[in-house]
């Protein structure tokens, strides 16, 4: 599905997670659907297991499960999350018939080194997922911060204008940003209630 930049109200998917170290296996994703003059339009849930290999179905599915035809663009908070759970970003777009961007703000000499210590016996499987995703190309916001991106189904030019369509300030799109926060609402909200439920009824 071709992305028209041009359009006023193109709507964006926004895709982050929050996690704690050593905390559970699994890691919360979150959702969020927001119009380009920044109104939220939905949200959804969903999770993935830390150092799996299931944030890519978990993605697809989340896009499902919103049922939506009116999403343009998927824009990712990095495309390597929970602890090196890979997210194929021509697979989610090819799935969804949808344009991605997968967004991170520093550079990096590479995860190898990394994927190869975390994982001794999968590593080979990791790293075949992690060279898949290319080379991350560097773009400049109207902000003045540059962001790092891996794109799937539009162009250079047309991943900056999007994404400098849904950032206010900094590095960060407001759709990510959001979605950021409510995942990170989610994960504190679960913690509550799973250290409620470990502690002895009131007497």
């Amino acid at each position: 599905m071709p992305i028209h930049v041009e359009k006023k109200g193109i709507r964006a998917l926004g895709i982050a997670e929050s996690f704690r170290k050593g905390s559970g296996s699994k890691s919360i994703l979150a959702g969020v659907v927001m119009r380009s003059d920044l109104i939220i339009d939905g949200f959804i849930f969903g999770a993935s297991t830390i150092g799996g290999d299931d944030a890519t179905e978990s993605i697809i599915q989340m896009f499902k499960t919103l049922d939506r035809n009116d999403i343009n663009v998927i824009l990712l908070g990095g495309a390597v999350i929970s602890l090196y759970n890979i997210i194929d970003v021509d697979r989610l777009g090819v799935e969804t018939e949808t344009p991605v961007i997968s967004i991170t703000f520093e550079e990096s000499e590479g995860l190898e080194p990394h994927i190869k210590h975390h994982f001794p016996k999968s590593w080979r499987r990791k790293l075949t997922a992690y060279k898949k995703l290319g080379v991350r190309k560097e773009l400049k916001l109207k902000t003045g911060y540059k962001v790092f991106v891996r794109n799937y189904g539009l162009t250079e030019l047309q991943a900056r204008r999007t994404l400098d369509k849904f950032t206010l300030q900094g590095a960060l799109p407001e759709p990510i940003r959001l979605a950021k926060l409510l995942a990170r609402a989610k994960l504190d909200s679960e913690d509550r209630t799973n250290t409620g439920a470990r502690s002895p009824k009131d007497e």
